[in-house]
């Protein structure tokens, strides 16, 4: 079976059991993944029953991250959901339940334990805060570490459909600050608070100290738009090649299905 983007990082975290960075990098994967969750019980609605099974007094879900993977572990037709990894770990959340990733069916099986859930839904959480500066110059972005930028390459590659691109540019602000800015063009109506998350996602799983990113958010005709093209590094962020429907369970991490 071919090799996931969670193998690849559970082998790095394994490998590096004393890398901060890696172990993000893991868990980074598993909120951006697609997984399959193990059910009871056919859905109800919204609602969903999870197969839960104790080992040493804590209760786990059973995950995959390929639904073949899911069906060579249980070897019969069994009901299962398929959510995005945040928005599991949101559904999850203070349930006192870890996840069972992967168990008997590929190289990164691994009991996750509830703390760690909890710690992921926590860090899922972190909004980037607003604040307000005017720009003086934008410059080239300079020397920035692999991590921030392969970071911000692979959150803005799933964020496929709210924006047309982005750049990243080194900023001075007139208050003084000089940073870093990655400001998005054309944007979708309502997707702004998402994007920002995304950039600061980047930074949070980068596992470097590496300051802030501010983001804006411009349109291809503004003059401003001229000047990051002649500057800046840019990200281009892909077409959807069908739309999600919003509608469907699990679909919308920020309304994951609910535990009965």
């Amino acid at each position: 079976m071919t090799e996931t983007e969670i193998d690849k990082a559970h082998a790095d975290m394994s490998a590096n059991p004393e890398d901060d960075a890696a172990r993000l990098r893991f868990y980074e994967r598993i909120a951006d993944s697609e997984l399959y969750l193990l059910l009871a019980g056919e859905p109800d609605g919204d609602q969903v029953s999870p197969e839960l099974f104790d080992v040493k007094d804590q209760k786990f879900a059973l995950v995959f991250d390929r639904e073949e993977r899911l069906s060579s572990f249980v070897g019969r037709a069994a009901p299962y959901a398929g959510l995005p990894g945040r928005g599991l770990i949101q559904m999850l959340d203070g349930q006192d339940v870890g996840l069972a990733l992967n168990l008997e069916v590929a190289p990164s099986a691994m009991l996750i334990p509830p703390d760690a859930v909890d710690w992921l839904a926590e860090t899922l959480r972190n909004a980037p805060e607003e604040t307000q500066g005017t720009l003086s110059e934008l410059r080239s972005p300079g020397s920035l570490p692999e991590e921030v930028v392969t970071g911000l390459d692979r959150k803005l590659a799933i964020a496929a459909g709210l924006a047309s691109h982005a750049y990243l540019a080194g900023a001075v602000y007139k208050e003084g600050g000089v940073g870093h800015i990655l400001a998005f063009v054309d944007a979708r109506d309502g997707a702004e608070k998402a994007l920002a998350h995304a950039a600061g996602e980047a930074l949070t799983f980068s596992g470097i100290e590496a300051g802030t990113i501010d983001v804006m958010f411009v349109s291809a005709g503004d003059e401003v738009a001229d000047i990051l093209q002649r500057v800046g590094l840019r990200f281009d962020l892909p077409v959807p090649e069908q739309p999600t429907l919003p509608g469907a369970p699990g679909m919308d991490p920020a309304k994951p299905p609910k535990l009965t």
